[in-house]
């Protein structure tokens, strides 16, 4: 039964097979298992392939098995439709498109597979390729949102710059102030005299204008600093809101963009496997000698292009025979005198009908 199911998978005849020798028989059970388990090479491919795009499994293994078919289809197709003939360079030459097509598919079958293989190597590959797009994501951001921070910071800056100022003023004053009473500075007269009344006065108005600097940049202030917690908040959640763009970077572009930057050797050899398994039907039946199989292919073939040639010649002489009596028929009618008599008969009536019609339809319109 398994060399049945073999036998069709390659597309040969089985009717053929079984009155051919014993290494006929194996030689197509082979050619049929390379086409099966290519397709299912083709199945797991495909699966794994739309798996990493959809992370679904059903859907993976519904269009994996579609796609199995498919190129289980046209394997049998193409080793079914190759013809063997007496010479290889012809063979060659006539398996030519479809050797291109077998190593097309092979390409096809074979990625999907080399980013499973090399799943863990494309995982670090990832990795590094979405910390640098993480940290490029946050300059970027970033980038929109620092010189508005760095402004009202600068103006915060100079606010309390204007305090500190205003400060070091009034401690002036004081100092000033406390020097005239003590005697060390000013007038150099210990007590509280006119000179330290009006220092003194002097102090508190700038004390007082400093109190009320104070409150009124503690105001602003406040105002500006919760201006910078919003735009930090924003551009955090920004952030945010992007990282999970960056974390689904994984697709099946991105996996096969990975591959692409590890050793090609590895990978070479995996295409390599799969040029072979895919073109190694094709190759077999064509470099394999002409067998019984074959023989008895191109008799049936034969005996079926001479059954077919029979029957048109048979019909064209049919129709040749048939031409000539038609005419000698015809021809021996024309002739008969009886007929002639007959038909001419006929027609003085047929002239005579019309002419009562054209009267008929004349005397109406008058």
């Amino acid at each position: 039964m398994l060399k049945n199911f073999f036998w069709m998978c390659s597309g040969a005849d089985p009717d053929l097979l079984q009155e051919s020798p014993k290494s006929e028989q194996i030689k197509y059970a082979g050619i049929g298992g390379t086409v099966f388990f290519t397709a299912v090479m083709a199945f797991i491919s495909g699966s794994y392939a739309l798996y990493t795009v959809f992370d679904n499994s059903y859907m993976a293994i519904a269009f994996g098995l579609i796609w199995g078919l498919l190129i289980f289809n046209l394997d049998r197709f193409i080793v079914s439709t190759i013809k063997k003939r007496d010479n290889v360079w012809q063979e060659l030459l006539q398996a030519s498109p479809r050797i291109i097509l077998a190593i097309i598919i092979a390409v096809v079958i074979s990625k999907p597979l080399e980013m499973k293989i090399f799943e863990k190597e494309i995982n670090q590959v990832l990795l590094e390729q979405k910390n640098e797009l993480t940290l490029q994501n946050q300059n970027q951001i970033a980038e929109q949102f620092t010189p508005e921070i760095n402004r009202i910071e600068s103006e915060i800056g100079a606010l309390k710059d204007a305090v500190s100022a205003k400060e070091k003023e009034t401690n002036d004053l004081y100092n000033t102030y406390i020097a005239e009473a003590e005697g060390t500075a000013g007038t150099m007269k210990l007590g509280k005299g006119p000179v330290y009344k009006e220092k003194r006065e002097k102090h508190d108005a700038l004390l007082k204008e400093l109190q009320e600097l104070k409150e009124e940049t503690k105001l602003t202030i406040s105002e500006k600093e919760a201006a910078i917690t919003t735009l930090r908040t924003t551009r955090d959640n920004q952030v945010t809101t992007s990282q999970p763009i960056i974390d689904g970077f994984d697709g099946l572009m991105s996996r096969i963009n990975a591959l692409g930057e590890l050793a090609w050797f590895p990978s070479f050899f995996i295409l390599l496997l799969f040029l072979a398994i895919e073109t190694a039907p094709v190759l077999a039946k064509v470099m394999a000698p002409k067998g019984a199989y074959d023989l008895k292919f191109d008799e049936q073939e034969d005996a079926l292009a001479t059954w077919v040639a029979q029957q048109k010649n048979q019909r064209a002489a049919l129709l040749d025979t048939d031409t000539t009596l038609n005419e000698k028929v015809y021809y021996d009618v024309a002739e008969d005198a009886e007929i002639y008599d007959y038909k001419k008969q006929k027609a003085k009536d047929l002239l005579k009908l019309q002419s009562d019609k054209f009267y008929k339809k004349q005397s109406d319109l008058i």
